[in-house]
């Protein structure tokens, strides 16, 4: 059974600095679930097919400018209806004043009432995208995730093979670190992946041999980040010299992280090879094919060959 998540109402007055009108308990208590959101313009007209009371209601000047043209009883007796349907908020924009019985249909029907400063339009979509961050389905995942020339890199493959070691080289370098051990993957739309650390392990590394350290206060906050879109995975592994490893490219290769397509290479590892260096070419050739130049395909056009390419998917959930 899948987990379900949810948002305090709290942290969204805490991260927007709502103004706190009517609230019928402790907004920690008050769980936002569902990422979607709505302008209740139709159903203050009447309309009530296909509403969904498990959204956040936003109004904003157009509204409470329809709202003004109703009579007052056909005003409250919208209202009414409204927060009947006991939405987990009524949120106002652009500092509004308040038709005088809101509040007292909001203590009626227990709906947290509260206010913001912003437009509509820029209000909604700041909620929207932290919504769809908090509320996004996730999967935590053994690895390291690491930003590399702006590229965010999951980098996978079994205890003991390296990892870390080469985090630690690539934040040397000037790259930062997101998560080592446990990376904490969210699908925030369907295009794309957010990967972070969890609270209680941010910002540490596990080096075999010297222990914990704390690559912020190691090697400063520029060092570190919090979270990271996952742009490709790389899988390290023992080198297998029974195995034949790809030496050109031609082909495509993706792995499958929560229904999201991911460019997926295995990096073989044997002493000698520099895995950092490796990693910058890797992080900086993935950018150079999303901008669409591939150097295998142009070397095989050059030559005058023509071979297709497979899309080879892994999927890891």
């Amino acid at each position: 059974m899948q987990k379900e998540y949810y948002v305090p109402l709290s942290d969204i007055i805490s991260e927007y600095s709502l103004e706190t009108i009517y609230c019928p308990c402790d907004p920690k208590n008050i769980k936002i679930k569902n990422n979607d959101i709505n302008r209740p313009g139709l159903q203050l007209a009447g309309f009530y097919e296909y509403f969904d009371s498990g959204r956040i209601q936003i109004a904003g000047k157009a509204e409470f400018a329809y709202m003004e043209q109703l009579s007052e009883e056909k005003r409250i007796a919208a209202f009414a209806n409204l927060f009947s349907q006991k939405p987990p908020a009524f949120i106002v924009t652009r500092s509004i004043e308040l038709f005088p019985e809101i509040e007292g249909l909001a203590k009626e029907n227990e709906v947290p009432v509260l206010r913001s400063s912003q437009s509509t339009s820029e209000f909604m979509a700041a909620l929207i995208a932290f919504l769809n961050l908090r509320l996004a389905p996730r999967i935590t995942r053994h690895g390291v995730l690491i930003e590399i020339y702006g590229e965010g890199v999951l980098i996978l493959g079994d205890s003991g093979v390296g990892k870390s070691e080469t985090a630690i080289e690539l934040v040397k370098r000037g790259h930062r670190l997101v998560a080592d051990d446990a990376v904490e993957i969210r699908r925030t739309s369907n295009i794309t992946l957010v990967g972070s650390s969890p609270d209680n392990i941010r910002h540490f590394l596990e080096l075999r041999g010297i222990g914990i350290i704390n690559a912020r206060k190691l090697f400063g906050v520029g060092a570190v980040k919090v979270t990271e879109k996952i742009d490709m995975v790389v899988e390290m592994e023992i080198w297998n010299p029974e195995k034949v490893y790809d030496r050109m490219g031609v082909d495509n290769n993706y792995m499958s992280i929560l229904g999201v397509k991911v460019p997926y290479l295995t990096l073989p590892v044997k002493p000698g090879r520099n895995l950092a260096v490796i990693l910058e070419v890797a992080a900086m050739n993935n950018r150079q094919k999303k901008m669409g130049y591939n150097a295998a395909q142009d070397l095989l056009d050059k030559l005058g060959l023509n071979m297709d390419s497979d899309d080879n998917i892994t999927d890891i959930t």
